[in-house]
């Protein structure tokens, strides 16, 4: 059975990452992979953190799981830590009185439980015991309108519960909801932002006193500069942007990190390295940017491995840039017409990113489509570039320690 697994990060008031949700196709869509037996899907995916590794997948942070109501009834899965996760109760299940008994030791178990998609509606004696066992309830915010969520957060506001905002798309709708009094919010907000001024995205300082080390060498090693240049966004970005600027007056248009160091030339790289280390302040960027920036590599290194993976190894430099590129829109808090006309890329990299029809737009769309669990979307892309789960699953894995790893410094050979 073919089973992917995908991860939404759940942020604090701070926009600091408190969690992940980890997603699987649930029984909402018909998919070409689905054999119908939803509750088995359940099961293989809980198998593959096993297998997938849950430090990979949840960087040291708790995973919120969807529970359906066969297994809650049946098959507590004990085995996963408590202080890794968090047991999603979905709205669908009843609440039967073996669900509240088994809810009840999960509890005692040291299992925090969350209520997904929550309504005011049924209101019976299990019910509310569903409730009081509830250490957060996650609404809606598109399905359930402000009146209604501000009547259940108030009906609700002396039981020990902490609320989370789900579907927030909007940089407005996150601050409302945290006007409202809501505690953690998940959504695509970040991918949608208020255009307020430009920003100067901080270079990470551990990738700039490597590149200045192996600058200083008498023979240089360009691919692993290359390296180093690649799992940065800011410095990517920002080498472009010279490559782009008059005094250069390049010709052609770049499909790859490596080609753009050959043409700026390595006296020039170095020079530009040398500024750039005197100019870039100590301090981190703010933590919401930092799972943006996250988030962008781990779409470049995805993209560049799927090419790879299905024999367009020609087409994987562009596939990196693509996915690296992805979320310059938030990172620069800028139009991505006015942040794609400074960069010289490629035209078939700029109309992918610009949502048109290219030979990068599959890859592109399916690690897109996977990390919202959008398996409608991604099952006949999926079946299209004839990539399994099992091999997707295994390169994702390696695209978020891949990510992990240049955001800590550990990429450093």
């Amino acid at each position: 059975m073919e089973v992917f697994v995908a991860r939404q990060p759940i942020l604090t008031k701070n926009q600091e990452v408190f969690a992940y949700e980890l997603l699987y196709r649930d029984n909402e869509y018909e998919n070409l992979y689905s054999n119908g037996n939803h509750d088995q899907a359940t099961f293989e995916v809980i198998n593959s953190f096993l297998h997938f590794g849950i430090d990979d997948l949840s960087e040291g942070k708790p995973c919120f799981i969807n529970f359906t109501e066969t297994i809650l009834e049946n098959s507590v899965p004990t085995f996963l830590h408590p202080e890794l996760i968090v047991i999603e109760v979905l709205e669908s299940v009843k609440p039967t009185k073996q669900i509240i008994e088994n809810c009840l030791t999960l509890k005692r178990q040291g299992y925090r439980i969350a209520l997904d998609d929550f309504e005011l509606i049924n209101e019976d004696e299990n019910a509310t015991k569903l409730v009081e066992l509830a250490d957060i309830i996650k609404i809606d915010i598109q399905k359930t309108n402000r009146t209604e969520q501000l009547r259940i957060m108030n009906k609700l506001q002396h039981a020990n519960i902490t609320f989370l905002a789900e579907k927030v798309e909007t940089r407005e709708e996150y601050e409302q909801c945290l006007k409202d009094g809501y505690t953690y919010f998940q959504g695509y907000f970040f991918s949608k932002p208020v255009i307020l001024s430009t920003n100067d995205l901080p270079v990470l300082n551990h990738n700039l006193l490597v590149l200045i080390s192996e600058l200083s060498k008498d023979e240089p090693d360009i691919d692993r500069i290359t390296k180093f240049i690649e799992s940065d966004v800011a410095l990517s970005y920002k080498l472009l942007r010279l490559l782009n600027s008059p005094s250069i007056g390049l010709v052609n248009k770049i499909k790859s990190i490596k080609q753009a160091i050959v043409l700026l030339g390595l006296i020039e790289l170095r020079k530009w390295i040398f500024v750039l280390s005197f100019r870039e302040h100590l301090e981190k960027s703010e933590p919401f940017l930092q799972e943006v920036i996250k988030l962008s590599l781990t779409r470049a290194k995805a993209s560049e491995l799927i090419s790879i993976h299905i024999g367009k190894r020609n087409d994987s430099s562009s596939s990196f840039l693509t996915g690296l590129f992805s979320l310059v829109e938030t990172i620069f808090k800028q139009p991505l017409e006015i942040v794609l006309h400074k960069l010289p890329l490629e035209e078939n990299i700029k109309e992918t990113l610009l949502g048109k029809e290219t030979s990068l737009s599959a890859v592109k769309n399916l690690v897109c489509a996977a990390e919202k669990g959008e398996w409608y979307r991604m099952d006949p892309i999926a079946s299209k570039l004839k990539l399994n789960a099992e091999d997707f699953n295994k390169l994702y894995k390696q695209s978020l320690k891949w990510a992990k790893d240049v955001m800590t410094g550990k990429e450093t050979t």
